[in-house]
């Protein structure tokens, strides 16, 4: 089966393949399919709705399978910011490093048991159809006090994960992967395809 995958993002398109791998499910890229997302605007109001509007976009232009994506972290301190907003949170350009050491500091009043986050990630696929299926995962932590980890990238190195003392960012590939909020929304979506 083959399957577009509705990003432009290089990570999330290798974590993609990496937890598909060995499900019969080939996934193409948006360069394979000769398609851009430039002019497709995330107008939903969650992380769901998001998801959606990209793969239908590129299913009307691929008449293809197509799977999208849209995650982000949730920290509960600050009202779920940045959410829905995450990729885009102080600006699209704005360096990961700048975004958690912000979130970091919004959070230094925060009292134990107050640091609560989590990555969400919702995963749409539409078929050429237009049948819709979706389904979502997360993966609960809290922020840490520093940025720690080499491994992943965006706010993996500040979402810290008591059970295993590490941020997901100190995770290797595999273990995150095992345990993470995309893992377990394309785990749900390979069972559903």
């Amino acid at each position: 089966m083959k399957v577009v995958f509705a990003t432009s993002n290089e990570h999330k398109l290798a974590e993609v393949r990496e937890i598909l791998s060995g499900s019969g499910i080939e996934v193409l890229s948006l360069k394979d399919v000769n398609v851009s997302m430039d002019e497709v605007e995330e107008t939903g109001k969650t992380f769901k709705e998001n998801a959606i509007i990209k793969a239908k976009y590129v299913a009307e232009k691929t008449g293809m399978l197509s799977l999208a994506d849209d995650s982000g972290l949730e920290v509960d301190y600050i009202n779920k910011e940045p959410g829905i907003y995450s990729a885009r949170y102080m600006g699209e350009d704005t360096s990961y490093t700048i975004k958690n050491n912000n979130i970091i500091e919004r959070l230094k009043d925060a009292k134990e048991g107050e640091r609560s986050a989590r990555f969400v990630c919702a995963i749409a696929a539409v078929f050429p159809d237009g049948r819709i299926l979706d389904t979502q995962g997360t993966m609960e932590g809290e922020i840490a006090h520093e940025i720690r980890g080499e491994n992943g990238f965006g706010y993996d190195p500040i979402l810290y994960l008591p059970k295993l003392k590490k941020t997901s960012a100190e995770l290797s590939p595999e273990e995150k992967n095992a345990i993470s909020h995309r893992g377990k929304a394309l785990r749900s979506m390979k069972e559903m395809l």
